[in-house]
């Protein structure tokens, strides 16, 4: 074994530790040192939807020693596992915690929104069950989750003592609006920054939630503007109100301490029972560290187990000399690098609608966001493509003599290789599917994904499969289109290290200053800044937090599998199956499959 080959084993031993040791942290915070027993559960809900949740069962409880329980419900396009943070928090005070998947998301079975969200079916399930005091019974929902717990109030109003809405309101989308008495025990948690204030609350500026009628009615105070961290009303009589507004965004509620502290702060005030462990003891956040190794350390594994692969006597003739560089120099390729990072952006809102108007979720694409994201991805990989051809025909090819081979596109002498291409597809297949197994491992053995935030990546049902390989073919076409920009037309470096960081830039600066458009203003107390359209896009701007970290990703394995085999397809076949994973697994479903 030589000396490069050494190296690669180390790097792939480093990232299995990582895996396994960012496992092994997570699981440790989340069961609060093994003290708390955490169970994966399946449940039939209304007309025989099968549910999923994460079971937290605190030390010493059982059916002669009940305990409180709270139902957590995520928000829309996340999972049970987004409520971590709260979920932990509960369950070290000595509360049952069940963590719910809403209908049609994590693996609740679709179509999404259906059953009130899931949410009706999620109480009715924790009062089930024998080790939880039914007369002590909180709910705890974030964005869409927290309309979830509306809906089920308003069916089982003699079911739960209290409620905090994360981010979220009363009377929307099927939940009754909120007065003096309902919901019972209500606390309504609402960062300052919160995207969503126009549609929660009807306030454009989120501070000014307070002075809305909605919120007034809500804590029956109207016309009074309601005051922060003031309570109202009176516990034992079930009109509790009380108003957080945490430093935060909305999605950043599932990482910021005083959000979850306050959501803590009242079920301490609002249920019997608990340990009474202050608020303020929090160590939720070592879990997502530990997610974040796992994350790393699985991203880390795709490349050197690759590399190996590569040596082997299989796939060794994919292993082939990066080709002459005919790409674009000078101010050409400035102005190539600008329209690669520009476009995307420009482009990203409104192909996303219209890929809501022209197709409609249905068996063969059953996931609105992802359909969004398809016709981004291939509206894009058009137009580049377009752009790439006149540029190819009408001066690369007679300046430069270039071919498609000095883009990697097909080999010199036999144009398209479909033994090799087909090849590429195995390795890319022998690549993801060790990674997907280590997943697969991490859930089995700590319950944990690989996650930071909003991004995950998650296990994948029979139904996700089916409806990654619907999806598969689109993104696999808009990754080639993108490797052959990035590595035939626009490739500025011969250095590794170099050109790895100039395909990450040109990937996602547009998307940060886009983030940057959008968030200073709201940060600084007004409104998202693109707030005239859509009321600032503000779903899909949270979105693009996630295509950051997966641009990222993908200029990373693009690049790197170009330069080993001269040719975009690995790189291509492996972005788009890790992507689309990652897309489909994390999405809602809108049909039922």
């Amino acid at each position: 074994m030589n000396g490069s080959s050494k190296r690669l084993w180390y790097i792939l031993a480093i990232a299995l530790v990582l895996v396994l040791g960012g496992g092994l942290l997570a699981a440790l915070i989340q069961t609060d040192g093994g003290k708390i027993a955490i169970k994966d559960v399946r449940f039939v809900g209304t007309n025989g939807t099968l549910m999923s949740g994460l079971l937290y069962v605190p030390p010493g409880i059982s059916n002669t020693n009940k305990a409180p329980g709270i139902l957590a419900i995520h928000g829309y396009i996340n999972s049970r596992e987004t409520q971590d943070g709260f979920a932990i928090e509960f369950a070290r005070r000595g509360y049952v915690v069940l963590a719910l998947d809403q209908t049609g998301h994590g693996f609740s079975a679709p179509p999404a929104l259906a059953n009130g969200f899931g949410g009706p079916d999620g109480l009715r399930y924790l009062r089930s069950l024998d080790i939880v005091d039914t007369k002590n019974i909180g709910m705890e929902g974030h964005s869409m989750g927290g309309w979830a717990s509306v809906i089920a109030a308003g069916i089982y109003t003699d079911s739960y003592q209290s409620i905090v809405l994360e981010g979220s309101s009363t009377g929307t989308y099927g939940g009754k609006p909120g007065t003096a008495t309902f919901p019972r025990n209500m606390a309504v948690v609402f960062s300052q920054w919160d995207e969503f204030s126009y549609l929660m609350w009807g306030s454009p500026v989120p501070k000014d939630a307070v002075k809305t009628p909605k919120l007034q009615a809500a804590f029956g105070i109207s016309p009074t503007v309601v005051t922060v961290n003031q309570l109202y009303g009176s516990v034992a009589d079930g009109t509790a109100r009380k108003l957080y507004m945490p430093r935060a965004t909305h999605p950043a509620d599932h990482i910021s301490r005083e959000a979850i502290g306050d959501a803590v702060e009242w079920f301490q005030l609002t249920l019997k029972g608990g340990n009474g462990l202050p608020p303020s003891n929090q160590i939720w956040f070592w879990k997502e560290i530990g997610t974040f190794i796992a994350l790393i350390g699985m991203v880390l594994f795709l490349f050197p187990l690759g590399a190996l692969l590569l040596r082997t006597k299989f796939f060794q003739s994919l292993a082939e000399a990066v080709p002459e560089r005919k790409g674009i120099s000078g101010i050409g390729w400035w102005l190539g690098a600008l329209l690669i990072v520009v476009i995307p952006v420009i482009s990203y809102f409104w192909l996303q609608h219209k890929g809501n108007e022209w197709f409609k979720v249905g068996s063969l694409w059953p996931q609105s966001i992802t359909i969004g994201l398809m016709v981004w991805a291939v509206g894009n990989g058009l137009l580049s493509l377009v752009l790439f051809l006149l540029w190819h025909f009408i001066l690369n090819r007679k300046k430069s003599g270039a071919t498609f081979a000095h883009y990697g596109l097909t080999w010199a002498g036999k144009g398209f290789d479909w033994g090799k291409i087909g090849k590429s597809l195995l390795l890319a297949i022998c690549i993801i599917v060790p990674a997907y197994l280590l997943l697969s491992l991490s859930d089995w053995a700590f319950k944990t994904d690989f996650r930071l935030w909003v991004l995950a990546i998650k296990t994948m049902t029979p139904t996700h499969f089916r409806i990654f390989l619907s999806f598969l073919i689109p993104f696999t076409f808009f990754f080639l289109v993108l490797g052959t920009v990035l590595h035939g037309q626009l490739r500025a470096s011969e250095s590794l290290g170099r050109e790895m960081l100039v395909n990450v830039l040109l990937m996602i600066t547009g998307f940060i200053v886009l983030l940057l458009v959008q968030y200073i203003p709201l940060l600084s107390g007004g409104t998202l800044g693109l707030y005239r359209f859509s009321n600032g896009e503000a779903l899909l701007t949270i979105v693009a937090f996630q295509v950051v970290p997966l641009l990222t990703i993908v200029a990373l394995l693009s690049t790197y599998f170009y330069r080993k085999t001269g040719h975009v397809y690995v790189g291509a076949f492996l972005n788009a199956m890790l992507i689309t994973w990652i897309i489909v697994a994390g999405q809602a479903t809108h049909f039922a499959v």
